[in-house]
């Protein structure tokens, strides 16, 4: 990893990742988008099945519904900065041709790819930090940290570039898997998450 490097080139640099055995699989990393001087950093879990073949996260049903919930939270998505906890696509697949199915992370994926979050938080400083599900969470939140008990409290944390507010919440990807009953009281609370953050920025 280039030392000091700005997120371009990480992002250049992050191709080349053999951290773990993720990068075989997968078609390619999917490091970040959005503006990299955001004021607002939303950190998902890994990319998935369109994300890995386009490049670029948040680009599926998931990312569609988060731009939704940013925008009603009365976020800029345009001075975003979004990115992932793990930069490939962890999948199953039965067979060549058949439909890759989504697998999460492990720890020791989370831990591979922390040095290149760490990298590219530290080169946005961003003032707010909102971990979407329990994976982005458990890279960067304290160990004790639960989505079901804490989600949408606002902490201050010490990092690299002094204290900064983060937040919990669910993944988009969570009020998908919802009962269709329930789905519109998840995403009511996603949109309540990103508005606490909103405000933590002033």
């Amino acid at each position: 990893m280039p030392g000091g490097a700005g997120v371009e080139a990480l992002r250049e640099a992050a191709r080349g990742c053999r951290g773990c055995e993720l990068w075989e699989p997968a078609t390619q990393v999917v490091f970040s988008a959005g503006d990299v001087h955001g004021r607002l950093a939303l950190v998902g879990e890994q990319p998935g099945d369109q994300e890995d073949r386009r490049g670029v996260p948040f680009v599926g049903p998931s990312g569609r519904l988060l731009q939704r919930a940013v925008a009603e939270a009365g976020i800029d998505v345009a001075t975003t900065y979004v990115t992932n906890a793990v930069k490939h696509f962890r999948f199953t697949q039965e067979a060549p041709g058949k439909r890759r199915v989504h697998s999460s992370p492990d720890v020791a994926h989370v831990t591979a790819c922390r040095p290149w979050l760490a990298a590219e938080l530290a080169q946005v400083d961003p003032e707010v930090v909102v971990c979407l599900g329990a994976t982005a969470a458990r890279a960067l939140l304290p160990k004790d940290f639960r989505v079901t008990k804490h989600r949408g409290q606002l902490m201050r944390l010490s990092t690299s570039r002094g204290e900064k507010t983060f937040l919990g919440t669910i993944h988009p990807s969570a009020v998908l898997r919802v009962p269709q009953e329930q789905r519109d009281a998840a995403y009511a609370g996603l949109v309540a998450d990103l508005r606490l953050a909103a405000g933590a920025l002033g």
